[in-house]
């Protein structure tokens, strides 16, 4: 059973850039796509973006391009970052890491989040 672990949260200035880290472990190899998704306070939780295992290919949700980056140090690692810049109040909410096995239509394991707060 996969596990997922974000760390890398906390309180920001607005402006400001921050780096979240997933790490996945147990039977990782049954995983062909990481992703980042939030959920603002009272809101439903939204996709950031996705990278694809073994190859690095990413994809962005349209209104999360520009001010957002994932990325993985080398293509086959199961630890994924998302880099937020200038970072703004409406940013402030939980940041929740994801993966899906390859025959997986949706995303089968989540981490527990990591609060991102802009004060």
């Amino acid at each position: 059973h996969v596990q997922l672990v974000e760390s890398g949260g906390g309180l920001v200035q607005p402006g400001g850039s921050l780096r979240l880290s997933c790490a996945a472990s147990t039977d990782t190899s049954v995983i062909n796509c990481m992703a980042w998704f939030r959920q603002l306070p009272g809101k439903t939780r939204e996709a950031i973006a996705s990278i694809y295992l073994g190859d690095a290919g990413t994809f962005y949700a349209d209104s999360m391009k520009g001010q957002f980056k994932i990325s993985q140090d080398n293509v086959e690692d199961t630890t994924i970052y998302l880099r937020i810049d200038t970072l703004k109040l409406e940013d402030t909410a939980v940041y929740y890491c994801a993966a899906r096995r390859g025959w997986s239509d949706g995303f089968d394991y989540w981490g527990q989040g990591t609060q991102v707060t802009v004060s």
